[in-house]
């Protein structure tokens, strides 16, 4: 009875108990699954994620090995053209945006569309248009000065468009020059203009020297569209500049006794007193200094280039002289003569030919000395002093002149002198020159007058110079043509500024040379550049002005 009286249990709190533990058991099988169900998610999650990052690494080295083939080149594999297009296609195509077709069919008409544009786009248009032209009538034969525009007697009315189409031909009539500016000529023939103007427009045009000119051969050249005429210089005024000084780079201590251009018109060279030969290259700008040849034993009386143009006779107060070799860079000393007592050399000429040196001599001795030899070949006599020499025809003649006053022709061939006269009012000739083509001949004396000479009449027996010129006052030291013998220079050392230049044609002396406000000190030597283009003049002060003649175009 105890046992059974202890805690007695019902059958319904046993069903409930029952019933209560049932849901736990639910809900902790629940939460089992629903752990399972999280993990496999976040698996899946990375799992995605490094693919992700996997495919972001592809894309990466594929860019990088992109932009290294674009720069260096094919370096991991071989460069297959028209691959990569067709992935590009492919990836749009996947993206769903190209969404259009090509319709080869549309191409014949597509061009034809386009061939018909371009030719439209080509045709020059009006900027702007005047819709009153249309409009407006303009009469034509009431007015005079339009009745010029008439195409038939009985024609008076016409439109605003007609009026100015005819206007433009008469204005192309009476103005034909202007039309070379025309960027298009071949529109012109298919202008509005009438067949008449149009034929004699191309008449026009033909004669002013405007046929096949295109503007394009024009603006592809940077060389003057205006020429000046080489032929004729014009006597008054001469056009000239100073240029920056020959010998800028290193001006002479002494005074400049020489000065002479090199056949290629860009080499100069300026010797003097203080014994060094100086070359130039003349350019008007720099003038830089090539070399300098100095002399121990000879102030430089005279140098002088030979005409071939390799070597330099350099002279002084010495029984001796040198030559300079051009291409060896050599100076040789040559001399004493022999057979010779003469203590000074000088004064000498260079025959054109470069074949013989004529050297002053002792009591009217002219001394003939080979140029390649460098020997005494000849002389000739005068019966006075000798003074000046000056050689013609190529070489083949010289004219010497001296204290006799009186001037002699010698035939260098057979060594006689073929001619003798005197010169009109010399009592001293102190200067001789001829031109460069032999017809005429300038003479200077100790009282400052030049006479100018027809070679041709003065050897006929006619004493009379063409011109006497005298504007110095002074001794005439020295004078040179220019190489088309339209300027001669004449100069005395013995005053300032003494330097004047004739204009031969017309045998006047220019008024505005030498320049007022500049100073040419006491000129000493002068030379015209082979195309007369510079002008360079030694002077006592060491320099060498330098001058460009505007007349002539080359140097």
């Amino acid at each position: 009875m105890s046992l059974i009286s202890q805690n007695p249990v019902s059958r319904n709190r046993v069903k409930a108990k029952r019933d209560d533990d049932e849901p736990s058991l639910h809900e902790d099988s629940k939460d089992i699954e629903n752990g399972l169900e999280s993990d496999s998610e976040i698996s899946r999650l990375k799992k995605r994620k490094k693919e992700k990052e996997k495919q972001i690494e592809i894309e990466q080295e594929k860019e990088m090995k992109k932009l290294e083939n674009f720069l260096f080149g094919s370096i991991y594999s071989p460069v297959e053209f028209g691959k990569e297009g067709y992935e590009n296609a492919q990836d749009v195509a996947e993206d769903g945006s190209a969404l259009f077709f090509l319709d080869s069919s549309a191409n014949n008409v597509e061009l034809s569309e386009e061939s018909d544009y371009e030719e439209k786009s080509k045709e020059r248009k009006a900027v702007w248009v005047d819709e009153e032209e249309e409009r407006t009538t303009i009469n034509i034969a009431k007015v005079n000065r339009l009745r010029k525009l008439r195409k038939e007697e009985d024609e008076s009315v016409i439109s605003g468009s007609e009026y100015i189409s005819r206007l433009r031909a008469q204005h192309a009539k009476l103005n034909p020059g202007t039309e070379w500016a025309e960027l298009d000529l071949a529109l012109r023939n298919n202008s509005t203009y009438d067949d008449e103007s149009s034929d004699e427009e191309k008449v026009v045009m033909e004669a002013c020297g405007y046929r096949n000119v295109e503007v394009d051969d024009i603006l592809r050249t940077n060389e003057d569209l205006v020429v000046k005429s080489r032929v004729k210089l014009l006597p008054g005024l001469l056009e000239y500049s100073r240029l920056v000084d020959a010998n800028a780079e290193e001006p002479s201590n002494g005074p400049i006794n020489s000065v002479q251009f090199h056949r290629n018109a860009q080499l100069l060279l300026a010797a003097g007193l203080d014994r060094r030969v100086r070359f130039f290259q003349i350019d008007g700008k720099r003038n830089t200094k090539i070399q300098s040849v100095f002399l121990e034993d000879c102030p430089v009386r005279k140098a002088s280039f030979t005409p071939d143009g390799s070597q330099v006779i350099i002279a002084g107060r010495r029984k001796f002289f040198y030559c300079f070799d051009l291409v060896k860079a050599k100076v040789d000393k040559i001399g004493p003569l022999v057979g010779r007592e003469e203590k000074s050399l000088e004064v000498f000429e260079v025959s054109p030919d470069s074949s013989t040196i004529a050297f002053l001599g002792n009591e009217g001795y002219i001394l003939l000395v080979s140029s390649k030899t460098k020997e005494l070949i000849g002389t000739l006599k005068m019966n006075g002093t000798v003074r000046s020499l000056a050689f013609a025809d190529d070489g083949k003649k010289l004219l010497s002149s001296g204290g006799d006053g009186q001037v002699y022709h010698w035939d260098l061939r057979t060594r006689t002198c073929f001619h003798k006269a005197v010169d009109e009012g010399c009592i001293n000739g102190t200067a001789l020159c001829t031109s460069p083509n032999g017809r005429m001949f300038a003479a200077g004396s100790d009282s400052g007058i030049v006479n100018i000479y027809n070679r041709d009449e003065f050897l006929g027996g006619k004493r009379k110079p063409i011109k006497t010129i005298e504007n110095l006052t002074t001794k005439v030291d020295f004078m040179k043509f220019n190489s088309d013998a339209q300027i001669l220079a004449i100069c005395s050392t013995m005053k300032k500024n003494s330097l004047k230049l004739i204009h031969v044609p017309s045998f006047t002396v220019y008024s505005n040379w030498p320049p007022l406000n500049k100073n040419l000190q006491y000129p000493r030597s002068l030379d015209f550049s082979p195309g007369a283009g510079f002008m360079a003049v030694g002077n006592a002060a060491g320099k060498v002005l330098l001058y460009k003649l505007h007349h002539y175009n080359h140097a």
